[in-house]
């Protein structure tokens, strides 16, 4: 039986909407998902949180050197909250502790911009060759255990930095090192510079930095949050 003139223009019609609609949605599937990646991965146009890994050994991180100054002054930039956390196994500071406590319960991500003092330091090192994260800030690192039997047993001293797998996890390094630090020499401190093409930030008299307050650090996130 012939199909009318008419009826055969009106399929005909009916199945060009329908592939429009189908394309509609199947373009409209793939922004969201650019602008899910944009914003929740590696693309994440700006920084939402920051998370302060102690050193070692720090006791009770809210009353023991620059913490929770930091903290409280980083927590006033809008739309921005900083993280600190007495940490296990602290005085070892083990790097099969810290890292899956810095994933799983700190939850550094492609948004935090991670601030590792001394051994945290190395813990926000050794992270960053596994997941990506914001940013990073490196407060009196090192690269060796320094002969020191607790650094050795730490673990993060075990084998070579992945200089380049941190850098293509993060966006940007920077670095604060001081030359009379009593516990890191100098030359360890360059090494990291040099490895990890930190933005350092150099100083002669500010020791293993265990002041109450770094003012020098805090301006330092608040320029970089954006970036």
């Amino acid at each position: 039986m012939a199909v009318p003139g008419s009826v055969h223009q009106v399929l005909e019609d009916v199945l060009f909407y329908v592939i429009c609609v189908l394309l509609a949605m199947q373009i409209v599937s793939t922004l969201l998902r650019i602008d899910l990646y944009r914003t929740g991965g590696a693309m994440a146009a700006r920084a939402e949180r920051a998370v302060i890994v102690p050193g070692n050994g720090a006791g009770d991180v809210y009353n023991s050197n620059w913490y929770d100054w930091v903290k409280s002054n980083l927590d006033d930039i809008p739309n921005f909250q900083c993280t600190l956390k007495n940490m296990p196994d602290p005085v070892m500071a083990r790097e099969n502790i810290w890292i899956p406590f810095m994933r799983e319960e700190l939850q550094c991500d492609e948004r935090t911009i991670v601030i590792g003092h001394s051994s945290g330091a190395e813990a926000a090192m050794r992270y960053a060759e596994q997941y990506q994260v914001f940013g990073i800030v490196l407060v009196s690192a090192c690269v060796t255990d320094l002969g020191d039997e607790n650094e050795r047993a730490s673990g993060y001293y075990s084998r070579p930095w992945q200089w380049d797998k941190v850098k293509a996890n993060t966006r940007w390094v920077v670095q604060f090192g001081s030359r009379d630090d009593p516990f890191i020499p100098w030359e360890e401190q360059q090494q990291v510079a040099q490895g990890l093409s930190t933005e350092l930030h150099k100083f002669a008299n500010r020791g293993h930095f265990m002041s109450y307050d770094f003012p020098e650090l805090v301006e330092v996130v608040k320029t970089h949050v954006d970036q």
